[in-house]
């Protein structure tokens, strides 16, 4: 969390903006992924818009959208060179990004408070696992996103 609550309810909502803006592009990449199943293009869209906005939650300590979308981008990344992304690969992937709109929107913008019951986070990850054959994919628990904003933009 940036150094005080005051600043960090500054940046709270330019992130919510820029998190629904990265959202509206992941439904884009899977709109398309409906269309036209594995497009090496759409994948990597996803994961890279996956990738930001795993960064940019970090950035202001939100774990819980951090490690979900890092959990998505881990299953989608190992499965698209393994296999098809069927419909029900596709479902599963929209639940996924349906879960974190709804987080999004439950964000306390005063305190930064996420009331969560991670079981959902659970469920929908292990079907989406399921689906795309990584029912034993367990992410790495030290991992931390890779930074894709200068440090200055960072310290602003």
């Amino acid at each position: 969390m940036p150094n005080n609550r005051t600043e960090w309810a500054k940046r709270v909502p330019e992130f919510l903006v820029e998190a629904e803006t990265l959202l509206a592009k992941t439904e884009e990449c899977l709109s398309h992924l409906q269309l036209i199943s594995n497009d090496k293009d759409a994948i990597d869209c996803m994961l890279s818009t996956l990738l930001k906005l795993a960064n940019k939650a970090d950035a202001l300590a939100l774990a819980a959208v951090s490690e979900f979308s890092l959990h998505i981008h881990g299953l989608l990344n190992h499965a698209q060179g393994h296999m098809d992304l069927h419909n029900e690969a596709l479902s599963a992937l929209k639940n996924c990004l349906t879960l974190i709109a709804w987080q999004l929107e439950l964000i306390d913008q005063q305190t930064g408070q996420l009331s969560l019951d991670e079981s959902e986070q659970t469920t929908l990850i292990e079907a989406f696992a399921f689906q795309v054959g990584q029912s034993q994919f367990r992410p790495p628990v030290s991992t931390k996103p890779f930074t894709l904003v200068s440090y200055a933009e960072r310290q602003a």
